[in-house]
């Protein structure tokens, strides 16, 4: 017989077959199988088939899996309840994306911790790789509530997938920004796909399927309840599906926060949006006077970071405000998408250097120039 432990650890099958899912399903409902045991099992025996099959004396040698967790996989047999997960599947519309398989979602896939599968409702689309999450907090105030819709309207809008919670207050806002704008959204759920939660956002989920902008996922079995301990792994799975993470509105504590940390921690950007300081926006203060969340005053700042990790071209075509002055306007109609160096600028507006280094400085403020090193400036 082969020893599967002197060879070269196997990686699981590339599209799982209904006996593999069947045999997931089955590892995944044990006691003791979390997703990293049942992930670490199917990448030494290179399936969850192989990993049903095998003797305790195989299984304990694999990282992570004692005697106890070996015994119960050997010992497991409850056929109705694997046969019980696929009936709500198939009653819900639900299907199986196993890590692996090439539907499962790219980013999601490079994180420390990935789902060994996760359940799907809709579609998800490798466009979806182009995604950004917006968070906050569940008691978000109006302030909170528009900054999530606008940002995920205009992301959408970008061709960027919106992924978020499902949650009240921002989570909610987010999806219903990106469909308003006709874009795509991804909720990533703290029950099965079965259980919408809360269930009044039972119409935007039927929306996202109706319509095909998107999906809503999760790891956790088909029946399971919202518990609260869902939640903070919940969140892993909304940074890890995205490029970066925009918090809309946090208080001092609480799952966004949570969500930025994590997607720190999976390499992914970070973006804050400020509030007014007489607010409850402690959390996103924090985040951006610490160093942990860039500054975002638009959906334009976050696309600026992430477009230059992906293919797309990003361009926001912006109109001079009608309060510009005439020397403002000046010196914006002597720019264009490419850096030019000051003194070209000061001999197509006719102004001398340190005029135009006052109102250039002014416009970049305005966010309508940029400048670059050695006195480089263009057109935003």
């Amino acid at each position: 017989m082969r020893d599967l432990f002197s060879e070269p650890l196997a990686a699981p099958a590339a599209s799982p077959d209904a006996d593999e899912r069947r045999a997931l399903i089955t590892l995944s409902l044990v006691p003791g199988v979390g997703p990293g045991r049942l992930r670490a099992l199917r990448s030494v025996f290179g399936s969850a088939q192989a990993v049903l099959r095998a003797p305790a004396s195989r299984l304990v040698r694999v990282d992570g899996v004692g005697r106890q967790t070996a015994d119960a996989i050997r010992a497991w047999d409850d056929a109705p309840a694997v046969e019980a997960q696929i009936r709500r599947a198939e009653a819900v519309g639900a299907r199986l994306v196993a890590l692996g398989d090439g539907e499962y979602p790219h980013l999601l896939a490079q994180i420390y911790d990935p789902p060994p599968f996760l359940w799907v409702r809709g579609r998800i689309d490798p466009a979806d790789d182009l995604a950004v999450a917006v968070v906050g907090t569940r008691k978000a105030t109006d302030y909170g509530c528009r900054v999530a819709e606008t940002f995920a309207a205009d992301l959408a809008a970008a061709g960027v997938t919106v992924v978020s919670g499902l949650a009240y207050g921002v989570d909610i806002a987010a999806h219903r920004g990106a469909l308003a704008a006709g874009g795509r959204t991804v909720a990533v759920l703290g029950s099965g796909v079965d259980r919408i939660y809360p269930a009044r956002h039972g119409p935007t989920v039927r929306r996202i399927l109706a319509d095909d902008a998107g999906a809503v996922v999760s790891e956790f079995p088909l029946g399971a309840a919202p518990d609260a301990a869902n939640f903070p792994r919940r969140n892993r799975i909304v940074s890890g599906l995205s490029l970066a993470t925009v918090v809309a509105e946090a208080r001092e504590t609480g799952g966004a926060l949570l969500t930025a940390a994590l997607a720190l921690e999976q390499n992914r950007e970070v973006f804050a949006v400020p509030a007014s300081v007489f607010s409850e926006s402690v959390g996103t203060h924090r985040l951006i006077q610490r160093g942990f969340g860039a500054l975002a005053v638009s959906a334009a700042d976050v696309l600026a970071a992430v477009a230059p990790q992906t293919e797309m071209e990003v361009a926001f075509p912006v109109e001079a405000p009608p309060d510009l002055t005439a020397i403002e306007r000046r010196l914006l109609d002597a720019l264009g998408p490419e850096p030019v160096l000051l003194d070209a600028v000061c001999a197509t507006a006719d102004l001398d250097a340190s005029t135009a280094l006052v109102y250039l400085l002014q416009l970049e403020f305005r966010g309508l120039v940029r400048q670059l090193s050695g006195k480089q400036f263009y057109r935003a």
